[in-house]
């Protein structure tokens, strides 16, 4: 059971922050700079996604009781969201929703330091994942189901600096195709794991017995 708990928790952050689609945005926001560099803008990037995803999985719950909003309206709501960066996944499609929009790209490459933003917020800590951790730390019921949720975080993140170290092989053994495939099967996930937050908020509600 805690190994199926986990496991949701890795699938749900993989799919909300998308490590496979963030290549070809690293690849695109870093050219022209060598790997000293590529390297430091992503372990500056992870380490900020990491505290700004620590401080909503610890302080999300907190933070929805001081404006009055239950966790069962959160989870709809949050579920909502989620279902429309899985839409954007297998759309193939990158919104403000679950990536930045062609204007914040370009603006992006004029930035002289692009490891916070857009890299950590909010390519990697952006509204889907923000949200994922903080459903995923409602749903935890004991202290080992949140250190489970951790585990997976870091995993995740883990995953997420490997990529951007890897982004320009990724890319070049991928493709556009390739990923955007990646990206479809993930979203597909995401989208299923998004539903069953909606039931599980509306069931919450006491609308739905």
């Amino acid at each position: 059971m805690q190994f199926e708990f986990f496991l949701t928790a890795v699938t749900t952050l993989f799919v909300a922050i998308g490590p496979v689609d963030l290549a070809p945005i690293f690849v695109a926001l870093t050219a022209g700079q060598g790997a000293v560099a590529r390297t430091r803008l992503a372990l500056i990037a992870t380490a900020t996604a990491a505290v700004v995803l620590l401080a909503f999985a610890f302080g999300g719950n907190e933070l929805l009781g001081l404006l009055g909003v239950g966790l069962p309206a959160f989870r709809t709501a949050g579920g909502i969201l989620l279902l429309m960066v899985a839409a954007d996944m297998l759309l193939a499609k990158h919104s403000g929703v679950s990536s930045i929009t062609e204007g914040e790209e370009e603006e992006a490459r004029h930035r002289p330091d692009i490891a916070v933003v857009p890299l950590a917020i909010p390519l990697i800590a952006g509204p889907g994942s923000m949200t994922a951790i903080v459903l995923l730390m409602g749903k935890a019921r004991s202290l080992t189901d949140g250190a489970l949720v951790l585990a997976g975080l870091a995993v995740v993140l883990a995953l997420t600096l490997m990529t951007m170290l890897a982004a320009g092989k990724l890319v070049k053994v991928m493709g556009v195709t390739g990923a955007n495939a990646i990206a479809r099967i993930s979203g597909i996930l995401l989208a299923a794991l998004a539903m069953q937050f909606v039931f599980d908020g509306l069931t919450g509600s006491g609308l739905f017995h």
